[in-house]
C-alpha cells in the first residue's frame, strides 16, 4: 500500500509540473457543460421562410403574418414559383415555404375549407417536425376562431383553414439520410485534427523533429511530407462513407461528387492547418489528444450536425460560424442531398476559405517559432 501511495504522489506531483494538462482537466469539463447547456436546445426557432402567394388577398397576407409572429418563422422573402422554393432552399436562404393558392380568399368567404401548402426543407427531421407542428396548431387556433364566428352567423361547422406539410429531399424523414453526409467531415475532423496533431507531437516527444530540421529537407516539404498521407486518408474516408452510405442506407447523391471532392480540398486544409496549430502548442502526444478532444466535441455538437443551429442561441450561432465543419456540413448535405452547385454554396465556400487562411497563417507562424 505504501508502494502503491508513493507511485500515486509521484503521478500527481508529475502532473502538477504538467501546466497544460492540468488546465485542460479542469477546464475541459467546465467549459463544454457551461457551452452546450446553454447551446443546445432541440427547439427550432426562427426559420427563414420565403412566402408564394397565389391569392394575393388580405386573408393570404394574414396567414403569413401569423406565422411571422412567432419566434418559429422569420419571412425573408417572397417567390414567384415552386423553382425559387428550391432555389432559396438549396442555397439555405430559406428552410421553410408557405404556399397560399389563388381562391384561398375565395374559399373562407363561401364558408369552405380553405387550403394553404406548407413546403419543408426535408434534409433536417427534427427541423421538419417541429415547422410542421407550429403551422398546424396555428392554422388550428385560426381556424377554430373563424369557425365560431361562422357557426354564430350562418351556423357552419366547416374547418376554415388547413395546411398540408410537403417535405422535399427527404420525404421520409429518415435520420440516416441527414446523419451520413455529416459523418462525412466528422470523421475528416476528427482524422485530420488529431491525426496531424500527434503526428507531428510524436516526432518532437522522440526527438527525431530536430533531426528532420538538421537535414536537408525544408521546412515547407517537413510539413506537407508529414501531412499528405492524412490528406490521403481523408479523402479514403470521406470515399467511404459516401459508398456505404449509398449502398447500405440508401442516402442518395443526388449532386455532383466532383464538386464535392474539390470543394473539400478548403476544409482539409483548414483541419490540417489547426492539427498543425495543436501541435505548436503540445510538448506530447497526450497534450496533442486532450487538445484535439477539446476542439472536436464543441466543432461537432455546435457545427448542426446533431442539433439544429436554428435552436440555438444568437451568440452559439455565431461560435459556429467560426467552425470548418459548420460549413462543410452545408456544402456536404446541400451537394449531396438538394443537387446544390457552386454558386448555391458559394457563400459556405467563402466562409470556409477564410476561416482555412485564418488557421494556416497562425500553424504557420506558431510552427516556425517553435522549429526556432
Amino acid at each position: 500500500m505504501r508502494r502503491m501511495l508513493a507511485i500515486a504522489w509521484k503521478e500527481l506531483i508529475q502532473l502538477r509540473r504538467d501546466a497544460l494538462t492540468l488546465v485542460l482537466i479542469i477546464a475541459l469539463p467546465v467549459s463544454q457543460l457551461l457551452l452546450f447547456g446553454w447551446a443546445i436546445n432541440t427547439d427550432v426557432r426562427h426559420l427563414p421562410m420565403v412566402v408564394l402567394d397565389q391569392d394575393h388577398s388580405g386573408e393570404s397576407r394574414e396567414l403569413a403574418r401569423t406565422l411571422a409572429a412567432t419566434d418559429s418563422y422569420v419571412i425573408v422573402g417572397n417567390v414567384r414559383g415552386y423553382d425559387e422554393i428550391a432555389e432559396a432552399f438549396k442555397g439555405e436562404r430559406a428552410r421553410v415555404a408557405l404556399v397560399v393558392p389563388a381562391g384561398f380568399s375565395m374559399a373562407l368567404h363561401r364558408g369552405e375549407g380553405a387550403r394553404a401548402q406548407l413546403v419543408l426543407d426535408g434534409v433536417d427531421p427534427q427541423t421538419v417536425m417541429g415547422a410542421t407542428t407550429t403551422a398546424t396548431q396555428l392554422a388550428s387556433v385560426r381556424s377554430t376562431e373563424l369557425m365560431l364566428t361562422r357557426l354564430a352567423v350562418t351556423g357552419a361547422t366547416t374547418t376554415p383553414i388547413a395546411i398540408e406539410p410537403t417535405v422535399w429531399y427527404n420525404p421520409e424523414l429518415r435520420t440516416a439520410t441527414y446523419i451520413v453526409p455529416g459523418l462525412i467531415g466528422a470523421i475528416l475532423t476528427i482524422a485530420l485534427v488529431m491525426l496531424t496533431a500527434m503526428a507531428i507531437a510524436r516526432e518532437r516527444e522522440r526527438g527525431t523533429l530536430e533531426q528532420l530540421i538538421v537535414s536537408p529537407v525544408g521546412r515547407a516539404e517537413l510539413v506537407l511530407g508529414k501531412i499528405l498521407p492524412y490528406i490521403l486518408i481523408g479523402y479514403v474516408q470521406m470515399t467511404l462513407v459516401l459508398a456505404v452510405g449509398n449502398l447500405v442506407f440508401r442516402v442518395p447523391v443526388v449532386g455532383s461528387i466532383m464538386l464535392l471532392y474539390v470543394l473539400a480540398s478548403v476544409f482539409v486544409g483548414a483541419n490540417l492547418a489547426l492539427g498543425i496549430f495543436f501541435s505548436t502548442l503540445a510538448k506530447t502526444q497526450q497534450q496533442a489528444m486532450q487538445l484535439s478532444y477539446f476542439f472536436l466535441l464543441p466543432n461537432i455538437l455546435l457545427s448542426g450536425f446533431l442539433f439544429p443551429i436554428e435552436g440555438m442561441p444568437i451568440a452559439a450561432q455565431w461560435i459556429a460560424e467560426i467552425l470548418p465543419l459548420t460549413h462543410f456540413l452545408r456544402i456536404t448535405r446541400g451537394i449531396t442531398l438538394r443537387g446544390s452547385g457552386f454558386v448555391d454554396v458559394a457563400g459556405d465556400v467563402a466562409w470556409l476559405a477564410g476561416i482555412f487562411v485564418a488557421l494556416l497563417v497562425l500553424a504557420s507562424l506558431r510552427f516556425r517559432k517553435k522549429l526556432l
